[in-house]
């Protein structure tokens, strides 16, 4: 359909080496974008800028550590001078481990607030001079459904993730209306991270039985929903965060933490 069209565009997509990151860029360069690859590891995000070139679209890798503030600028000014603009920012960064509340201390909430709010926002934030230019921009955060869903164990993590949730409401607000903004909340997503899970044959039934569309989601089906948040099928929503998550109402992979005691 022409309203997911990206001829044209220029998208760049941070965390983009494997994964979700992987699957989104090679979505929006089917979609007709030429893409900007970013993450640490140069090997990875090579190779997908070389998948992109098969596909007909121009790519550049640039290896960027997103905690370091002067690479994710120096990166951010690449883009626009390689590929001419810059349309669409897609940003999947993030992440933190489980543990019990009484074991989560400051420094893991600083960390997992700087790893999934601060690095995403930073991202936007270079960008915006290039996105303001354009005449369809658009912003992607990557978030979890662990933003808006209640489990034991996820204090960091679920933290930092309705802040970002509430970031993308607020950076809404303030590029409106030159410069759309959203999100995408995953729920349990088949990538390396999960794969070590996914493998045991009890978990990954845990794991599926809990989730009421009965199976893991795979990259795909973040990318489909990124692509339809940087496209012009989405030109009248802003603000919003889309879970992509089989329809969690609880998070699917309840953790084995006891009752605090007296």
């Amino acid at each position: 359909m022409p309203l997911f069209r990206l001829d044209g565009r220029v998208a760049l997509v941070s965390g983009a080496g494997r994964g979700i990151g992987a699957a989104t860029a090679l979505a929006l360069a089917e979609a007709g974008a030429d893409v900007a690859v970013l993450s640490r590891t140069p090997d990875q995000i090579e190779a997908v800028a070389q998948q992109i070139r098969e596909l007909g679209r121009r790519a550049v890798a640039i290896p960027t550590d997103a905690g370091d503030p002067e690479a994710v600028a120096g990166a951010v000014a690449r883009v626009a001078e390689e590929l001419g603009r810059i349309d669409v920012v897609v940003s999947v960064t993030g992440g933190s481990m489980p543990r019990p509340f009484t074991n989560t201390h400051d420094e893991a909430l600083r960390k997992s607030f700087e790893n999934n709010v601060v690095h995403g926002v930073r991202l936007v934030r270079e960008a915006v001079p290039h996105l303001a230019r354009s005449d369809a921009a658009s912003v992607v955060m990557v978030s979890s459904s662990t933003g808006h869903l209640v489990g034991r164990g996820y204090l960091a993590y679920g933290a930092a993730k309705a802040s970002l949730d509430h970031a993308v409401r607020m950076m809404a607000a303030d590029l409106n209306p030159r410069i759309r903004v959203n999100a995408v909340a995953p729920g349990a997503i088949l990538t390396e991270a999960l794969e070590v899970v996914a493998a045991d044959p009890q978990m990954k039934a845990t794991l599926e039985g809990h989730t009421p569309l009965r199976r893991i989601g795979v990259p795909e089906d973040i990318a489909a929903a990124i692509l339809y948040l940087s496209s012009p099928a989405s030109s009248y929503v802003t603000g919003q965060v889309l879970a992509v998550d089989g329809g969690l109402v609880a998070p699917n992979m309840p953790l084995p933490i006891p009752d605090v005691e007296a």
